[in-house]
């Protein structure tokens, strides 16, 4: 099923506002990360703030499955310097490899089977130049971040350029028999009292799964981060963060 939160336009519109590129340390890790590559595929590109940070002197390819994020990502300046393309990490197969292959903002956590992320690795591998290396973000089931975003304390104001003051929360609950998390989004516009919601479901494999399955899809692991400061990972980390290349 599709998630509104990203392909409804009105809620996409504010995924800049609350996701802060600017201070963003997955940014600053991935734009260094592609200092010495010439090409680089972003997977679940999103509004595009990072293929376009990683372009100019690189070949980007953006891809994303909603089509209301990525006319945000072709909106922006810079982004005729990236091919932004619609499409779905599982099923992706554009015929050419990469010297980075990205997955950030937990979009891994979107694939909610052991087939779907099997399917999401094998197409990160299956473009991959020999030399070339990956990384994504995964949280660490562990900390049990979703216990965090409950709408009190997840409550917040944000300022939207055409809705003006906008109360926003959250709130989520965990399905033990799954493992599957589904968090609310909710945006309240003072002006209106209108509210737009969406409910997002999304995955927390651990560790050892991802380990296996990283194999499994013909990858290996340099280095595992607990964090995008470039932190090793250790039990407790809040982030799970594989970076490698092909086996």
């Amino acid at each position: 099923m599709e998630d509104r939160l990203y392909h409804d336009p009105a809620l996409a519109d504010f995924y800049d506002l609350e996701n802060g590129w600017e201070r963003s340390p997955d940014l600053a890790y991935c734009l260094a990360l592609a200092a010495d590559a010439a090409s680089v595929l972003d997977l679940g590109c999103g509004t595009g703030e990072l293929a376009v940070a990683l372009s100019g002197d690189k070949t980007v390819v953006g891809v994303d499955p909603a089509a209301a994020m990525l006319r945000i990502a072709r909106g922006k300046p810079g982004a005729d310097r990236v091919a932004f393309l619609k499409g779905d990490a599982r099923t992706l197969r554009l015929g050419r490899r990469f010297d980075l292959v990205v997955l950030t903002g937990h979009a891994f956590q979107v694939f909610l089977t052991l087939e779907d992320r099997r399917a999401a690795l094998a197409t990160i591998a299956a473009h991959l130049e020999p030399a070339g290396r990956f990384i994504f973000d995964s949280r660490n089931p562990a900390c049990r971040e979703w216990e965090e975003w409950g709408p009190e304390a997840s409550m917040r104001l944000v300022e939207h350029p055409r809705f003006g003051t906008v109360a926003a929360w959250n709130d989520a609950a965990l399905d033990p028999a799954t493992g599957i998390v589904t968090y609310g989004t909710h945006y309240e516009i003072r002006a209106s009292g209108a509210r737009l919601s969406a409910a997002s479901r999304i995955a927390f494999p651990g560790k050892a799964e991802l380990e296996g399955l990283i194999a499994e899809a013909g990858l290996r692991v340099e280095r595992w981060l607990g964090d995008w400061e470039g932190n090793a990972w250790r039990p407790g980390a809040r982030e799970i963060i594989p970076l490698g290349a092909l086996a």
